[in-house]
């Protein structure tokens, strides 16, 4: 027979659908949990805890030098942990019930600028070789459409579709949708696929983007990757390509694209997440509307 923590591994990957590494910080999270317990409590079965124990445990997580952001994403493990056994008549009564979470700062993400962007496609140049033609795609891809990091890695050959102009990316749990690319990115798919095939030897085949050693890229590549190009041109702190999906998302919206859309083509599940982006555009908005307006000269 399966243990709760066995069940709820099962749950979170098969009905919830989330990916390997959420699932398993989620189960790490219950066992930091349970080790606490045991060592503070002498309790081995967190199924039967009260919030007064969760509660020691936050103070202790204060104590040690965690943020408001972690800990509120281990009480958030926890939180679906219980959930779950509530759901399966496991227990009665959730121990979470009362909970709030700490308050966090608001992180407002700034995009880079148009001209940014343009001062980048300059330093780029016209790249030459397997390496630059890679690096210069997926920069332009990031910024076309708005892929995330682990959407762009995990993008297989079978689903850059090039006579319909459209790939398919596997987002946030396994949800699948189509996104639009540009002609411009279309040429750039054809020059990258002649000079993959140069390769000499590729072992992750069915990955559209790889290594020069014919590897999968991983994500530590990537982001390095937007941050030194990204270095020569920007001042701004964090440099990544989340950066990059929150500047596509704004320009859009500074040059009229409806939320609607943003929110299709971002893979959103509600509004909610797409309105963030809304800020910079905003901000956009009060600087055109005080320069053109008559009573502002």
């Amino acid at each position: 027979m399966k243990s709760n923590k066995e069940a709820f591994r099962d749950y979170l990957q098969l009905e919830k659908k989330y990916s390997v590494h959420t699932v398993t910080a989620y189960l790490n999270d219950i066992l930091f949990f349970e080790i606490f317990n045991k060592t503070h409590f002498e309790q081995e079965n967190i199924e039967q805890v009260n919030y007064s124990q969760i509660r020691s445990w936050i103070v202790s997580l204060v104590d040690e030098g965690f943020s408001n952001v972690s800990i509120n994403r281990k009480m958030a493990s926890l939180k679906s942990f219980y959930k779950f056994l509530l759901k399966t008549k496991q227990i009665e009564v959730g121990p979470m019930l009362k909970h709030k979470a700490l308050k966090t700062p608001k992180i407002i993400q700034i995009p880079f600028s148009e001209k940014e962007l343009v001062d980048l496609m300059r330093e780029v140049g016209e790249p030459n070789g397997f390496d630059e033609v890679r690096n210069k795609l997926i920069i332009d891809l990031f910024y076309t459409t708005g892929m995330r990091r682990a959407e762009l890695i995990n993008l297989m050959k079978s689903n850059v579709d090039l006579s319909s102009s459209v790939v398919k990316v596997l987002g946030k749990r396994n949800k699948e949708r189509i996104i639009p690319v540009l002609p411009i990115i279309i040429e750039q798919f054809n020059v990258y696929l002649k000079e993959r095939a140069s390769v000499e030897k590729i072992v992750d085949e069915d990955y559209f983007f790889i290594s020069r050693k014919g590897l999968k890229l991983s994500e530590s590549f990537v982001y390095r990757l937007i941050n030194s190009y990204f270095s020569k041109v920007s001042e701004k702190v964090k440099k990544s390509p989340h950066v990059l999906r929150h500047t596509f998302a704004t320009h859009l919206l500074n040059n009229g694209a409806d939320l609607n859309s943003v929110k299709e083509l971002l893979g959103h599940s509600s509004l909610a997440s797409t309105q963030v982006y809304t800020h910079n555009s905003l901000a956009e908005l009060k600087k055109v509307y005080a320069d053109a307006h008559p009573r502002n000269k």
